[in-house]
Formats: C-alpha cells, structure tokens, sequence
C-alpha cells in the first residue's frame, strides 16, 4: 500500500504530458493573417494586465511569507507554512497565465477552422480549454505530491508529538491559504477588468450607437476580448486550482483525524488522480456534426464528461475495495469500503447541480426564452424577471447540496462515528471534483469561443464563419454557467469540510478545548451575523468596482465618438490601448480591499470572539455565500443567454427595443456572474484556511 501514493504524481505527469500534447495540437492549426493580427493585439493586452496584476500580488504575498515567517519563528505555525503558502500562490497563479496563454493563441486558430466546418472550430476550442483543465489538475497534484514527500522526508526529524499521518495531513491542509489568495486576486482583479470593458462596450456600442458587437469601431472592443482571457482564462483557472487543491486537502486531514491513518489521506489523493485519467480519454469523446442545434453542441460535450464521470465512479470503487483488502491493524476495512458510495454521491451531486445550472441559463429551456420574451416589455420587467429567476434557481442546488451532504455522512457511518461521517463529506467534494480536468475543459472553451466570434467580426470574415462562431459562443455561456454552479457546489462541499477541519484543527491543538456552538452562545450568534454578512459586504464592494470602473469606459468611447467622427464612418481607427489601461488601472487599484477584508475577517473574528466565534462566522459565510453565488451565477448567465437568443432573430432581433432592454439586462447580469458570483466561492474558502492556519493564534489571544 505504501507504493499506492505514487499514483498522484503519475497523475500529474500524466495530465501536464497531455496538456503539452493539446497545446501542439492547437499551436499547429492554421491561423488566418488578418484574425492573427487582432489576436496579437488582445494578446498584448491580456500580457501586460497579467504582468502588472502579478507586481501588486508579489507586494501582497511578501509581506504574508514575513507574517508567516515571524509567526513559524514564534512557534505558531509550522516552518514549511511560509514557503508552502508560496507554492500555492505560484503553482495557482501559473494554472490561469498557462490557461491565457494558449487561449490567446487558440482564439484567432478557432475563428479560422470555422471556415472549414464547426467541427473543426469546437475541435480547436475544446483543445484549448483541455488544456486549462489538465495543467489545473497536473500542478494541483504535483504541488500536493511534492509537499506530502518533503513531509514525509522531514517527520523524522520534527519533534511534533504527532504521529506521521498527522504531521502530513495537519501541515498540508495549510497549504491552501496561497493558492486561494491569489485566485481571491485573480478572480476579482479579471472580473472587474473583463466586465467593465463588456459593460462599457454594450451601453455606448449596442443601446446608443446601434453598432453590432465586437465592431472594430468600438474603442472597448479590444478591451472587451482582453477581459475574457484575463478573467474567464487566468481568474477561472486560478478559481479552480484552489478550488481542486482545498477539496483534497481538507480531505485528507478529515480523513486521518477519523482515524484512518495514511490510507485517510492517500484516498483523495488517489480519486482525484483517477479522475484524471478518465478526464484525458473523455476529452476524445467531444465531437460534433455540422448544423447541429446547441442541444446537439451540448450532447457533444457531455459524452465526454459523463464517460469520465462513470469511469471515474467504477474505478475509484475498485481503488477503495483494493485499499480495503490492505487496510492496516487498527483500521477497519468496512470504515474503508463504505467511502465508495460518497464518491459516487458526489460526482452525482456535481452532473445535477451542472444540469440545473444549464436548465436556468441556457435559451434551449423555458426560463431564458420566457425572459427574453419579457424584453418586449422593457429593461425592468427583465431585470424583475432576471432577479426572481436566479433566486428561483437556489431551490434546486440547495436540495442537491443537502441529499449530498446526509447521503455522504451517514453512508460512511456518521452514526456511528460523525468523524467518519465527515470524512465521507469530504470524499464527495473530491468525488464533485474528480473529473475537473474535463469539466473545466468544457468551461474553459467558452472565452476561446468568445474571442473567437470577436476575431471573426473584426477581421471581416464571412457570415458562414461567424454564424458558426456564435453557436459556439452561445454553448459556451451555457458550460460556462454550468461550470460556475459545479464550482459553486464544490465550494459548498469543500467548505464544510473545511468548517470540520478547523474544529479538528482546534482539538489537535488543544483536546480539553470546550467548544460550545448552540445558537445562545452570544458569540457564536454574532459570528454567524458576521459571516452571513461578509459576502454581501464582498459583493458590494466588486459590484460597485465594476461599475464604476465601466462609467470610466462609457465616459472614454463617448469622448472618442465626439472628438473624431471618423471612428463610426469607419475612416479613423479607436484608441483601443486608452481603455485597456482604464481597465487595468481600476481593477488592480480595486481588488485589493475585497481581498484584506477576506483575510482578515476570521483574524479580527479570532482576536475579538475566539473559537466558537470564528466557527459561527465560518458557518454563516459558508451558507449565505452558497445561496448569492448561485443567485448571482445563474441570473447573470440567464440575462447573457436571452440577450443572445434575441439577437438570433426572436422578439424583433438586433436593434430592436427588445434587444436593447435585454442588453440593459445583460450589463447587470454581467459583473453578477462574471465578477462577484464566482468569486464568493473563493471568499468562502479562503475565511476557512486562514481560519485553520491561524488557529494556534486564535486560541492564543481569542477575548471569548
């Protein structure tokens, strides 16, 4: 059993091999002259906000490696926390700026295989985001698999009083606090960039110039199609990293304090490494027909993730039963086998929220094509109707989430040992995850597709080739719905099993700790309050960075507009650098205070109302956050799709009164599943691990 943790870094060998192979296979395709000229432009862009983005986080990540530094010194933390907190900030931000860099070089590839079929386009695209999906599973594993090595090297060294397991498992769960900071920082810093650009673009553009979208005469244009890479590429690929990571990790550490000694924390490790396999075959599986209608589009892209979901269930319940036959003295092999059924439970929770997030979003269902239809009445009805639909939306994951969560726990004897029952909570957020590297793939497609529509319009390709580019721009708002809600619901899971990891993380610390968490505990009553209020708190403070950083480019396309007339007659070309650097500038000045607050809540929460304070806090923003994630995901990918399915034709078309209302609909929608939607799921993580990492202090100075 003991040669059984080799199967992680062979994972990741396996998932960046294949990452390398897809690349080439992109790298390769053909590129049109005139789409590449456009692509080096949005290239440029997206490079230089990443590297400025990069300067302020190095700032942020010095001065935490010294905090963490003196604190290792003090005793409080372990002395590989400072550089693991490192790695996982690099390993991180380097998922989404590898993500970008094949996405800027497959948008224009794509744009130009749709010349020859739509095959050929979903082909490229698709390549492209399998790439993002496997190079985030490939470093997830590797950072984990080098660290549990160096742990395991260094134990007999370390005077801990723990036993080895413990030493690994209590170290690493730390290690999350890096890699969710910078996706923290990726997620807003992108959101507000992408969608002020997006928002400034539609209001002068489309409802006050009656210009198509993507049309080479809008100044924001480019600015517009830099935002998706440097958003819906390196924000979402460093969303996810941290998102992967933390599952895993919180396992593991549930999975030793449940007395499973190392086969607690080798399971996740393993699940997760079987995932990727399936996720490389499944990625084969993605192929389509030409004048497929998007119902078809999804078929294709579902016979890949649904075969690596099977194949990932049977043969994570083959692992399990294999790790039972070898279960050491002491461990029970039945504890073992009845891990099997949350694998499958999770996976399963993960295709349903999926799928619902798919049925509230995409125009092939009743609920967009009804709030399409409501813009023939106007912008309000359709932001009445936008609101009420995504929270209408929140029954369904809820009820997901819930079944998950009792199905995992008692199916791995929560009644009879909660610590198990919690471990097996922590397997289906794995499970959910497993086949990341596929699901992102599908996610991941969707900017690439986007850019690729953009590439089309303002090289003056055909209306061959940009019909075909919109369909699959319109698919990829649907994956890209849908890969929020799985996101969200994966957060969800791996957040309460964060939530259990502190309290285990408190207990290791200190086993007389006392806590009591009933609800007339004064501070536990106010760190639920606190909680339930830091992602409204959160969501204000990038709502309001959006918009006023897209009054600063709807300010700058009118100033153009006026100044040179030429811009719209088509005989002067737009100052597209002006508004990439107002974008740049505003985002990186404004994702720095969300991100302190997100740090420092659970230390001030710490300090001010000790233990059971924080964990009331960690359970208030874990459940409020949950439910205006999805709110916020599923009505913004709802506004996008109507907006879309009025352009093609229905309710009067482009220019019409209708389009221009699901356009206003669309600008609200777009900060609310682009920006601050995806990242509470971040937020309500990043409260946990600094939580954990920081609870020798919270214990040491906590006043209640």
């Amino acid at each position: 059993m003991e040669y059984a943790i080799l199967i992680a870094p062979a994972a990741a060998v396996l998932a960046l091999a294949f990452a390398l192979f897809f690349a080439r296979r992109v790298l390769k395709m053909p590129e049109d002259e005139g789409a590449g000229r456009v692509a080096a432009i949005i290239r440029r862009g997206a490079n230089a906000f990443l590297k400025r983005q990069y300067l302020v986080v190095a700032v942020f990540f010095a001065c935490m490696f010294l905090v963490l530094g003196a604190l290792a010194l003090a005793g409080f933390v372990g002395p590989f926390m400072p550089f693991a907190f490192v790695t996982g900030g690099v390993f991180s931000g380097l998922s989404g700026f590898l993500g970008m860099k094949i996405a800027t070089a497959a948008n224009a590839r794509t744009a130009t295989a749709c010349k020859d079929s739509l095959n050929k386009g979903l082909r490229a695209a698709f390549s492209a985001g399998s790439v993002m999906g496997l190079v985030v599973v490939g470093l997830g594993l590797a950072d984990m698999s080098i660290w549990f090595f160096v742990l395991k090297g260094f134990y007999g060294v370390m005077e801990s009083g723990l036993t080895e397991a413990q030493f690994i498992a209590t170290n690493m769960v730390t290690f999350g606090m890096g890699a969710s900071s910078m996706a923290l920082f990726a997620r807003v810093g992108g959101g507000i960039f992408t969608k002020a650009a997006d928002v400034g673009a539609d209001l002068v553009g489309k409802v006050e110039s009656n210009i198509p979208e993507d049309d080479c005469r809008n100044p924001a244009v480019i600015a517009d199609n830099v935002g998706d890479n440097v958003g819906d590429v390196a924000g979402m690929g460093a969303d996810l990293y941290e998102s992967y990571v933390g599952s895993v990790l919180s396992a593991m550490a549930l999975g030793v304090a449940a007395g499973l000694d190392f086969i607690g924390a080798l399971l996740p490790l393993a699940i997760a490494a079987i995932g990727v396999l399936f996720s490389v075959i499944g990625s084969f599986f993605v192929r389509t027909k030409e004048n497929v209608t998007q119902k078809g589009l999804l078929r294709a892209l579902r016979a890949g993730t649904w075969f690596a979901s099977a194949g990932t269930a049977v043969a994570s319940a083959l692992f399990i039963w294999l790790i039972s036959t070898a279960a050491p003295e002491g461990v029970d092999a039945a504890d073992i086998l009845r891990l099997i059924a949350p694998v499958v439970i999770g996976l399963a929770a993960g295709v349903l929220i999926g799928f619902f997030s798919e049925y509230f979003t995409s125009a092939s269902y009743k609920p967009t094509k009804d709030l399409a239809a409501s813009a023939e009445s106007g912008a309000g009805p359709v932001i009445i109707n936008g609101t009420a639909l995504g929270m209408l939306s929140t029954l369904a994951p809820v009820v997901i989430i819930a079944a998950a969560v009792l199905g995992a726990y008692f199916a791995a004897g929560g009644s009879a040992d909660a610590e198990l029952g919690m471990y097996g909570i922590g397997i289906a957020a794995v499970g959910m995850l497993s086949t990341l590297g596929i699901t992102l793939s599908t996610d991941a497609y969707g900017p690439v597709a986007d850019n690729a529509g953009g590439i089309a319009q303002m090289s003056g390709m055909s209306e061959q080739v940009r019909a075909r580019t919109d369909a699959l721009d319109s698919l990829g708002n649907t994956t890209a719905a849908t890969g929020k809600g799985f996101a969200i619901g994966s957060a969800m899971l791996t957040a309460l099993a964060l939530l259990s990891s502190f309290i285990a993380q408190v207990k290791l610390l200190e086993p007389d700790f006392a806590f009591n968490l009933a609800v007339d505990n004064p501070p536990v009553l106010i760190g639920v309050f606190v909680g339930a209020m830091l992602p409204f708190l959160f969501s204000a403070l990038t709502m309001s960075a959006v918009g006023k950083s897209a009054q600063h480019v709807v300010l700058e396309v009118r100033r153009q507009f006026a100044q040179d007339k030429g811009i719209l007659a088509g005989t002067s070309e737009p100052d597209y650098a002006r508004c990439v650097t107002i974008c740049t500038k505003s985002a990186q000045k404004q994702m720095i205070l969300p991100a302190v607050i997100a740090v420092l809540s659970p230390l001030l929460a710490g300090t001010l109302l000790g233990v059971n304070g924080v964990t009331g806090l960690l359970l208030g923003s874990t459940v409020t956050g949950f439910l205006l994630a999805v709110f916020m995901s599923n009505s913004g990918g709802a506004w996008d799709n109507a907006k879309k399915y009025v352009e093609d034709g229905n309710f009067g078309g482009k220019g019409s009164a209708a389009h221009k209302a699901a356009v206003i609909g669309d600008t609200v929608g777009d900060p609310f599943k682009d920006t601050s939607g995806p990242s509470i799921n971040i937020l309500i993580k990043l409260i946990s691990v600094v939580a954990i990492v920081f609870a020798p202090v919270i214990l040491a100075i906590g006043l209640l």
